[in-house]
């Protein structure tokens, strides 16, 4: 009696059945089209550094439009003062400075994850519209009669100017120590001041309202930008989608627009 016909015809049905299997396999699990992503929602609370309230601002907007369910509060102050907020308990979630020194303070304890700089920026002399006190150089700013305010020492802005003037060999007492660089440059803006010093960044922004004078030895003190994602941030996806955002090529964008130097 001959069998091959069954045999055949049994070896082409399993040959069906464990293609059928292999045709499932490789099917997505869910209904889902590829690569598609889940979609960020959440708070986040920023802070950072005065001389980034420009840049940020345009840049939450950004973010927030291509991220509508992602709500981002920001808050601007001198690094030092973020810094002491954040280790006294604040509830941050992403903590942008404008130096690494307070960044190390947030980091030491284990506060924050590894942060990234992200920008960098230098110092440039302001002098009200007129410039009436005749300021052309850091020497000028140690003058008497000049009424020079600077950054408090252990604001980013006031730890540079130290610097940027050590190096020149200039000894300035400031009339006033203000606690971020947005007050030096209101100072100044408002004839409050002969004088100060401020990133070159926020000399931009006032443009039209101050003269701006590049003093030597400025391109020689940089200050770095970090930022991390606090560790006990609640809606850490979107907090560090922001960190990524600002990271990132729109995020770089925007800030050059203002003035920031790449990292």
């Amino acid at each position: 009696m001959r069998r091959f016909p069954v045999i055949a015809a049994a070896a082409a049905t399993l040959a069906l059945v464990l293609a059928g299997c292999a045709i499932s396999a490789t099917q997505p699990a869910t209904d889902q089209p590829s690569g598609a992503t889940v979609a960020l929602s959440g708070n986040v609370t920023v802070s950072a550094a005065a001389s980034l309230k420009g840049a940020f601002d345009t840049a939450i907007e950004k973010f927030t439009a291509a991220h509508p369910d992602v709500h981002i509060t920001a808050s601007y102050d001198g690094s030092s003062t973020l810094a002491t907020q954040i280790i006294g308990g604040a509830k941050v979630d992403v903590f942008a400075s404008a130096d690494q020194a307070n960044m190390d303070k947030v980091t030491a304890p284990g506060l924050a994850s590894d942060p990234v700089v992200f920008a960098r920026n230098t110092l440039v002399i302001v002098v009200p519209k007129g410039n009436s006190a005749g300021v052309q150089s850091l020497a000028d700013l140690a003058k008497r009669g000049v009424t020079t305010v600077l950054c408090a020492p252990e604001v980013p802005c006031g730890a540079a100017s130290r610097t940027l003037l050590d190096n020149a060999g200039v000894s300035v007492t400031p009339a006033s120590s203000e606690q971020n660089v947005t007050a030096v440059l209101t100072k100044v803006r408002t004839d409050e001041a002969d004088a100060g010093l401020v990133y070159k960044t926020d000399a931009a922004t006032a443009a039209g309202q101050v003269e701006t004078i590049v003093p030597e030895g400025a391109d020689k003190v940089v200050n770095s930008y970090p930022i991390a994602v606090l560790k006990d941030a609640p809606d850490r996806a979107a907090a560090q989608a922001f960190v990524d955002f600002i990271t990132g090529t729109e995020g770089q964008a925007v800030l050059a627009s203002f003035g920031f130097e790449k990292p």
